[in-house]
């Protein structure tokens, strides 16, 4: 089910950010007013919501601006971003979910800056991780090569990527049958035929804490990660083979901490 847009408008904004949620409300105020502030006002935020009840939805409700509700999206977080994706208006867009947020004003500007600077069709930036209060320096941000992401020597960070929306017309969207690693699969498809620009810059600060999908269960999100690579190892098979070795290494490293 879902709401009207709260200001209806025929123009196509610059971006769309979509937002999933599910009660949400010690967290989402963060991410919107990291919105809100945003030099680039261009802007559509769509949130796809999975039955909140702790007042997720009346904090929506009195968010300003142009918006849209999806409401009680069920069928897991990659349905749920893909349902996000369908309702974009947006010459861009971006995931921010409910427990991240943008690490400054001029996130959306320079993002829009990087587009328009040469033809590209996503834009990869850094997180800033917040554990424990404290934030960890962000790792710095390579040019990105297809060989070098299939290798495990680039990461992608999915809180600062921002996706030209007619690319999914080209590589189709997150594969719903996926848990942990529908954004590797999604990078792998894009990478091969869409172009990358980089922006060596926090984009998006990410709260890594107990409830995160990619702090618990790590060594089921790697094995899932490891099926999902194997795919596409006709592509590059010399990167997936030193990728292997790197996979063998984190899994004992995994296990040892489980232990």
């Amino acid at each position: 089910m879902s709401d009207s847009p709260s200001i209806p408008a025929l123009d196509t904004p610059t971006f769309s950010i979509v937002t999933c949620t599910w009660n949400s409300v010690a967290t989402l105020a963060d991410t919107l007013a990291s919105v809100q502030r945003q030099s680039c006002r261009d802007v559509e935020h769509i949130f796809v919501d999975g039955g909140s009840t702790d007042g997720t939805l009346e904090m929506i409700a009195a968010y300003p601006g142009r918006k849209r509700v999806l409401r009680d999206v069920k069928g897991g977080i990659s349905r749920a971003m893909n349902q996000g994706i369908e309702a974009a208006s947006g010459e861009f867009l971006a995931h921010l979910h409910s427990d991240d947020y943008y690490a400054g004003d001029d996130v959306l500007a320079s993002v829009a800056e990087r587009f328009a600077s040469e033809r590209v069709d996503w834009v990869v930036g850094a997180v800033q991780v917040l554990k424990d209060g404290q934030f960890i320096p962000p790792y710095k941000v390579l040019p990105f090569t297809y060989r070098s992401f299939a290798a495990g020597h680039a990461w992608v960070a999915h809180p600062a990527v921002f996706i030209r929306r007619s690319a999914f017309g080209q590589v189709g969207m997150f594969d719903e049958g996926l848990k942990y690693a529908m954004d590797v699969d999604l990078w792998l498809r894009l990478g091969r035929v869409a172009r990358p620009a980089t922006l060596d810059r926090a984009l998006t600060i990410f709260r890594d804490h107990a409830g995160s999908v990619s702090s618990a269960n790590k060594i089921k999100a790697r094995q899932e990660e490891f099926q999902v690579r194997k795919r596409y190892l006709g592509h590059a098979p010399l990167a997936f083979g030193i990728y292997c070795l790197r996979y063998l290494k984190r899994m004992r490293a995994l296990r040892a901490e489980a232990a």
